[in-house]
């Protein structure tokens, strides 16, 4: 039980931010997801989706393609390897912890 415990000390911070592990999971079963999608799902403000964003995209987890539809910007993400990797370890730690709890 206590190993269990001691999982949740050694979460990934970066996932285990409730809005960044809200778009990590938005982001899991889709091939790319752009910037609006992002804010109209996540609803997250502009500012803070960019910030968790680039949170996401400087630790590796996440794939930035900026480029246009026509003539109106529009950036991409996507999960990398890792971050799918990240985001599934995250999963497995907390469902351990989770089950180990005392009722």
């Amino acid at each position: 039980m206590a190993g269990s415990f001691r999982e949740l000390a050694n979460l990934d911070r970066v996932v285990h931010e409730p809005s960044r592990l809200m778009i990590l999971a938005l982001l899991h079963p889709l091939e790319a997801a752009d910037f609006v999608f992002l804010l109209r799902e996540t609803g997250l403000t502009r500012g803070n989706l960019s910030a968790h964003m680039s949170k996401l995209e400087e630790a590796g987890y996440v794939k930035v393609e900026k480029g246009f539809r026509g003539k109106i910007p529009q950036t991409t993400y996507s999960l990398t390897e890792e971050g799918r990797g990240a985001y599934q370890r995250y999963r497995e730690q907390m469902r351990r912890a989770v089950e180990s709890l005392p009722e």
